[in-house]
Order: structure tokens, then C-alpha cells, then sequence
């Protein structure tokens, strides 16, 4: 089992369940599923920029990502219906809890000047949107063998429709949030 959902199991649920004083288990603030999205901007190649970036989610994720499309033509970005936008994937269960095991404890702390995630990064519905400058904060990423650094962004979506109840869960989970601001 994984370390971090072990965590939640053992540590993070029952405090939950006391500090919001929730009876019922279902009812409890958990992780439904995490997405990760890259857009890809290079115009001339790519294509092999697409190939590259494949290959690095796959690296990360331990899945195959889904190559994103333009659904229609937009002349003023140069782009026709079908042609490469970016790639996407999204991770349940097992790989879930080991990318965000991986994120919280490797990768966050390896940005450069790092003060902590945004606090007020929520969606009405508790989810928790992150973006990322650079992929090469894995550790999976050989930065040699990468041609150019771009970002990502991540979603956690939480199940549960309250934004405090997402970010306690998320805090306890070791998610390493700013410092508020006084």
C-alpha cells in the first residue's frame, strides 16, 4: 500500500471525521482523482515536441497520456481541426496516490524559491489547481534528454463541495501551502 494513502487511512480520515465531527465515512473530504495537462506551444516541430512529452508524462505517471486535439480551425493560431494541442492524463486509485506521494515529497520542494502552494487555489467545488514552471522538478526527468522545459498544470479533484474541508484534508495530506499573509 502506499505510503501517503496509508496516511489518509490511518491519520488524516479520523481527524477529519473529529474536527468536522462527520459520522458517516462516505461523507468524508477524500482524493477522487488527480489530472495533469501540458499545452504545447512549439509551431514548427510538433510533432516530435508531442513524442517527447509522451514519453516524459509516462515517465512521471507510470500511464500513457492522451494527446489533446484542436476541435476546430483557428487561423489566428495557426492551428487546423486535428492538429496536436497537448497531452493529459488522469491518474485514480494506486497511481493516484503515488504521483501525489511523489509531488508532495520530491517534486514541490525542488522549485526553485519555493514558499509554498497557493492557498486560495480552490474551485467552488474544493478542487485544487496547481501549475508547475518547470517538468524538470521530477526526479524521472533526465534533464539532458529533454529539448525544452515547460510547464504543467495539476488538478486535484476532491470529493467534497466544501473549499475548507478540501484544503484541511490537503494540509494534513502534507501538502506544503504558503504561509498566510498577515
Amino acid at each position: 500500500m502506499n505510503r501517503l494513502k496509508q496516511k489518509y487511512q490511518q491519520d488524516v480520515a479520523p481527524a477529519l471525521k473529529k474536527e468536522f465531527k462527520i459520522d458517516n465515512s462516505f461523507a468524508l473530504p477524500k482524493v477522487e482523482k488527480v489530472v495533469i495537462n501540458m499545452g504545447i506551444t512549439d509551431q514548427q516541430n510538433r510533432e516530435k515536441a508531442i513524442e517527447s512529452v509522451v514519453e516524459q508524462f509516462k515517465v512521471i505517471t507510470g500511464m500513457k497520456p492522451n494527446v489533446t486535439r484542436a476541435r476546430k480551425s483557428i487561423a489566428t493560431f495557426k492551428t487546423r481541426a486535428g492538429d496536436p494541442l497537448g497531452v493529459m492524463v488522469t491518474l485514480r486509485g494506486e497511481y493516484m496516490w503515488e504521483f501525489l506521494d511523489k509531488l508532495i515529497s520530491l517534486a514541490l520542494p525542488r522549485v526553485k524559491d519555493f514558499q509554498g502552494v497557493s492557498r486560495t487555489a480552490f474551485d467552488e467545488k474544493g478542487n485544487y489547481n496547481l501549475g508547475i514552471e518547470e517538468q524538470i522538478v521530477f526526479p524521472e526527468i533526465n534533464y539532458d534528454t529533454i529539448e525544452s522545459i515547460r510547464g504543467l498544470q495539476i488538478t486535484i479533484v476532491a470529493k467534497t463541495a466544501d473549499k475548507e474541508k478540501a484544503f484541511r484534508m490537503l494540509e494534513l495530506l502534507g501538502m506544503p501551502f504558503a504561509k498566510e499573509k498577515k
